[in-house]
């Protein structure tokens, strides 16, 4: 008998190229931070589709946005004619973000593309032909942003030739046993001095949270010293809030927490609460390179642009970032409380609606991949929906909608740490995830 489900459907019809898949979710609907399954099952999404969704599902601002715009639409794109809703968008974004007063915005459709056409323009505009990152980043999965990258999963990819790779601060994981970041820093500031000399760098790539390496929070006033050291090297700071700004952390923008402002910031995923869309902010004297120079067809469609207006003013009228801020402190206390007689949670951080929980085997802090798959499974089994992370597969990753409520924060906590002690009490077998490889 032919199976007709959803997901036996996606698999005879779609590609696997573009699936990163967990467990089998098919979903047909969805309300604020609830998905509704094939059947009818309710599911509290506690990812938000990698923080895509960042109003939740089905947000009436949003609706309006796109109603209105399709309703009397605009053309579609800014490639050879402007319209409204993209040059609000600008503007609203110019104001919004801090930096110097003379910057230009890009729009796109993804981080990915976002973060190649800063990794292009920004050598071709300066004239150097060196990039720094760090390694566990994740800029994206275009060929160009993958070549800045520096995450496991993207191992294959051929890197930009100029691209030197330095290790993320992480307090857990710390490089060379200082918590500190200070001895990172000074090996920064060494191979600035010698192999990759400062004055040959166009930019570091920088997330003010290392989102899919593990959601590691630096130490308090690392990237802010970085920046400092790129600053006397000319070095442009490129900060990455794809998946962590726009009020994820409790405020605005995540790289106010670090003390400093970037050069360059890049904006994606839930710019759109759902809808492809991406941006750029930096100064005119990159941004005004070479007209043509990074354009697609639909880049600044007034359909798109017009549900990121309706994003950035319910972020603002609705205070959401103080309520993200309110209701992450709820949520990781509560997974706090709730797993802390569970050895093998390692750690537990993250700021706002961005967090990490770090899967461990022992005392040592050796990664668990294992744990980290079947957990995420159990989870959803249990009515959850999230993922998993890491440069080690074996950080539970949360950012759900910014709208989560208390009451859904403390469910979603406590299901996290029933579907770790289900999976460590055997309950998820190697069978049950064998179709699910993740990353």
């Amino acid at each position: 008998m032919t199976d007709t489900s959803l997901f036996a459907r996606d698999g005879a019809a779609l590609s696997p190229l573009q699936k990163l898949r967990f467990f089998p979710l098919a979903v047909t609907g969805g309300a604020g931070s609830v998905l509704i399954e094939e059947g009818g099952r309710e599911l509290l999404d506690l990812s938000a589709s990698w923080g895509a969704a960042s109003l939740g599902h089905s947000h009436p601002a949003i609706r309006a946005a796109v109603d209105r715009a399709l309703a009397n639409q605009a053309g579609a794109s800014i490639l050879s004619g402007t319209n409204a809703p993209a040059v609000d968008l600008a503007e609203t974004l110019l104001r919004l973000t801090p930096g110097a007063n003379d910057r230009r915005v890009w729009l796109g459709h993804s981080g990915s593309d976002a973060n190649e056409t800063v990794a292009r323009v920004v050598p071709a505009a300066t004239g150097r032909s060196r990039i720094m990152a760090f390694s566990g980043a994740y800029h994206g999965g275009t060929q160009g942003s993958m070549s800045v990258s520096g995450h496991t999963a993207q191992e294959g990819a051929t890197k930009a030739g100029g691209l030197t790779l330095v290790p993320y601060p992480d307090p857990f994981r710390p490089f060379e046993g200082d918590p500190s970041g200070e001895a990172l820093l000074a090996h920064i500031e060494h191979l600035l001095a010698t192999s990759c000399p400062g004055d040959e760098v166009a930019c570091f790539f920088m997330e003010p949270i290392q989102a899919d390496g593990g959601l590691i929070v630096p130490p308090e006033g690392f990237l802010a010293r970085l920046s400092k050291l790129c600053a006397h090297y000319g070095i442009l700071t490129v900060c990455d809030e794809v998946k962590v700004g726009l009020g994820r952390t409790g405020i605005m923008h995540c790289f106010e927490h670090e003390g400093f402002v970037p050069d360059i910031v890049v904006f994606g995923k839930g710019l759109g609460g759902g809808l492809p869309i991406s941006a750029v902010i930096g100064p005119s004297w990159i941004m005004d390179h070479q007209p043509a120079f990074s354009m697609q067809t639909l880049h600044g469609n007034p359909i798109c642009a017009s549900a990121a207006m309706a994003v950035l003013t319910t972020i603002q009228t609705d205070d959401l970032a103080s309520r993200a801020q309110e209701t992450g402190n709820i949520l990781m206390d509560e997974i706090s409380r709730a797993t802390s007689q569970l050895p093998e949670v390692g750690d537990i951080r993250g700021r706002g609606l961005a967090i990490g929980v770090e899967l461990v085997k022992n005392e040592d802090g050796e990664p668990h991949p294992d744990l980290a798959r079947k957990t995420v499974y159990r989870a959803w089994q249990l009515g959850a929906v999230f993922y998993y992370v890491g440069m080690n597969s074996n950080v539970l990753e949360l950012t759900p909608p910014l709208i989560l409520s208390e009451a859904e924060a403390r469910i979603g906590a406590r299901i996290l740490a029933q579907a770790i002690k289900d999976v460590v009490a055997g309950k998820i077998s190697d069978k049950d995830v064998a179709d699910f490889a993740g990353w």
